[in-house]
């Protein structure tokens, strides 16, 4: 379920000027969208540069994106306490916060998230989820999760009946900014 102390490297897109910033000492600022599959936080492609500038590309397209110059910005991860989701035993918390959820919702007569899109891209009930997951922990006392770390299977099959697509990916998500030990700028992006 957590990983013990683990270093690795992410890749945040984000516009030139918020990159700038954060290699002049400033942190990151935090996605807080009802629809961040991962719940809240600073989100990182793991190894991946190209797929990070390709999302701030993306997001540059978009009306009224904050990213207008699309950049990359490295950085060296401690995930600390980390959810990590290639684990059937972090699924399975998140699978009962899912259930309590949904009593929950169904209690407060309030309608269960749904998500949405294209690969279901906007996740918002993965991040009501996500989020009840923490509000739980925090109920009980326990230590919260500093990071979230994913497979995520993203865009069309790589080939005709291929298990793999063309945009998979690890992400993590950064929830205490205390993981980040530093941040890069990367040489190459191809």
């Amino acid at each position: 379920m957590m990983i013990t102390p683990r270093v690795v490297i992410g890749y945040h897109g984000c516009d030139e000027k918020e990159a700038r910033l954060a290699l002049e000492g400033g942190l990151l600022r935090g996605s807080t969208n009802a629809y961040d599959w991962l719940g809240h936080g600073v989100y990182f492609w793991e190894d991946s540069p190209a797929r990070a500038m390709r999302w701030a590309q993306d997001a540059a397209r978009r009306e009224n994106s904050r990213v207008k110059t699309p950049a990359v910005l490295g950085a060296v991860l401690d995930l600390k306490s980390c959810l990590n989701l290639t684990d059937p035993e972090s699924i399975g918390l998140v699978q009962l916060a899912h259930t309590d959820f949904m009593i929950l919702c169904a209690k407060d007569k309030v309608k269960l998230p749904q998500n949405k899109g294209v690969h279901l891209g906007a996740r918002y009930l993965d991040c009501a989820v996500m989020q009840h997951l923490h509000t739980l922990y925090e109920k009980d006392d326990r230590s919260p999760f500093d990071s979230i770390r994913a497979f995520f299977t993203e865009g069309e099959p790589a080939y005709e009946n291929a298990g793999f697509r063309i945009l998979d990916h690890v992400q993590i998500c950064i929830r205490n900014p205390r993981c980040i030990l530093g941040y890069f700028r990367p040489l190459f992006l191809d």
